[in-house]
């Protein structure tokens, strides 16, 4: 049945694109070895969180202490990951992105690996390769052994250097012949942020006020003290991979941050110069270390003594250690110079604070399901080209949320995608280095900020059904006509789509 209504999309999309249009775009329109794929990570997608000899991470500490639910189960990919590769051959996926369960992994955190973790991880990457899928494997997604974080204090602490290099390097030995696209940590802009400043993502630190109520932490202080640490715990991984494995195993390593579409909420000159504030603390933060070697100097001269100082050595190791830069884009907000009221109350220092800047979505989105501002990602790629000398980019992460089972007829996921892959095109046309596209998510998985309440896949879960059914949107079988090069691109052909299957509610 799933392969009628495959055939049923194409057919239709071929007769409304018989028309022509001229801004429409194919698959073929992209390099040959760009990538096209979607993605997870093992916290929510694996499930399985104490079996085989996986041992707790902060992730699943912090699940825990939420009312979001858990990735205790998730969308049981551990048991089920043959079952998802082959959804993915069959939607001609290029790449598959994931993370490696450092727990899963290392029980200990460092130490004897745990041979059932690691037979997992071959097994699936050997499954993918049998299906001419490209792995792509983040090293850190969020889940540190919660071991490190009540021994030393986790990221906050230089120890994690060594640890992290010592989990990557296991990594490298185990996996790499065969894997040769590698991310050290999964957005380290916002991870630093939500988990030091904020509080909302794990291990859930911030200073406490009226609005925040975290049992510890520092947000003027840990945000900067993380984010340094994870600059040079990639670094000094990188540094390994290039030294002991990258001669043989021929891969490349890379570094992925949270980008904000950025743009001056008004025309003075007040928001103009605090848009280019934003964009020194949200992409310059980690980006000017890793080409140039320090930090922004407006980072420097706001915060002080609270950033931490690159030794001249750290400051060699760190530049240039990236082969590639990861994006993770959801969404385009105005930026507004923040001006600070008079107030009787302490005011809370935070990364935000520090940046100066008041962010405010754009269009009429809800906080979850955000519109399609494709000239934002464009930016992005752009500012990067001209301020960052060009570097390799993937797009890590792209997606749209809608409401969990509210229809399997997901058209503003569609239309979402479809511009920004549109978007990515048109920045690769202006001389951007931008090599991968890769879509959140490839079925509906845990949430960190909505548990199982909205879900960003192109396969849907029952989570309700103990098999936990999967069954494909529309977005995948769109997402499938685009990469077998029978869909060109154009929203009129969606909503036609949309119009002739309404019908078919089992779709």
């Amino acid at each position: 049945m799933q392969a009628f209504f495959i055939m049923l999309f194409n057919y239709l999309l071929i007769i409304v694109l018989a028309i022509g249009h001229s801004d429409a775009f194919t698959r073929n329109d992209f390099p040959e070895d760009f990538l096209f794929g979607a993605a997870t990570s093992a916290y929510q997608w694996e499930g399985a969180v104490d079996e085989d000899g996986r041992t707790p991470s902060v992730w699943d500490t912090f699940s825990h202490s939420s009312n979001l639910g858990n990735g205790d189960i998730a969308c049981d990919g551990y048991h089920k990951y043959k079952e998802d590769v082959m959804l993915m051959a069959e939607m001609g996926l290029e790449a598959f992105r994931f993370s490696i369960s450092w727990t899963r992994l290392l029980p200990n955190g460092r130490g004897p690996i745990n041979p059932k973790g690691l037979l997992f991880y071959k097994n699936l990457i050997k499954e993918l390769r049998t299906h001419g899928i490209e792995p792509h494997v983040t090293l850190y997604h969020y889940d540190l052994p919660q071991t490190f974080e009540d021994e030393y204090g986790g990221w906050l602490n230089r120890k994690i250097i060594e640890d992290f290099t010592a989990f990557a390097d296991v990594c490298f030995r185990e996996f790499g012949d065969d894997v040769k696209l590698w991310t050290t940590i999964n957005e380290a802009t916002i991870f630093a942020i939500s988990s030091y400043s904020d509080g909302f993502a794990p291990p859930g630190h911030c200073s406490s006020s009226t609005f925040f109520n975290c049992s510890t932490g520092n947000s003027s202080t840990e945000p900067y003290i993380a984010g340094h640490n994870m600059l040079l715990a990639h670094a000094s991984a990188s540094k390994l991979y290039k030294l002991k494995y990258k001669n043989k195993q021929r891969g490349s390593i890379g570094f992925s941050i949270y980008a904000f579409g950025l743009t001056p909420y008004s025309n003075s000159k007040e928001d103009e110069i605090a848009t280019q504030r934003a964009k020194d603390f949200l992409f310059g933060w980690m980006l000017k270390p890793l080409v140039f070697g320090d930090y922004p100097n407006e980072m420097k001269r706001i915060l002080g003594s609270r950033l931490p100082v690159f030794s001249e050595e750290e400051s060699e190791l760190v530049k240039g250690s990236s082969d590639f830069i990861g994006i993770i884009y959801y969404v385009t907000v105005y930026v507004k110079n923040s001006n600070p009221t008079p107030s009787l109350l302490p005011r809370r220092q935070d990364f935000y604070t520090d940046m100066g800047a008041v962010t405010i979505f754009m269009g009429n989105s809800t906080f979850f399901e955000w519109d399609a501002i494709p000239w934002g990602l464009e930016s992005v790629l752009e500012y990067m080209k001209q301020s960052y000398n060009n570097p390799p980019v993937y797009i890590l992460e792209n997606g749209r949320a809608m409401k969990h089972g509210s229809t399997l007829q997901d058209t503003p996921r569609i239309e979402y995608i479809q511009a920004y892959i549109g978007a990515v095109l048109n920045a690769i046309k202006n001389g951007s280095d931008t090599r991968g596209y890769f879509v959140w998510s490839m079925i509906d998985v845990y949430e960190l900020l909505s548990g199982y309440m909205y879900s960003y896949g192109m396969y849907d879960v029952n989570f309700s059904d103990p098999g936990l059914k999967r069954s494909p949107k529309l977005s995948a079988s769109w997402y499938t006509g685009f990469l077998n090069g029978t869909v060109d691109v154009h929203p009129q052909a969606i909503s036609t789509l949309e119009r002739n299957i309404s019908g078919y509610s089992s779709f």
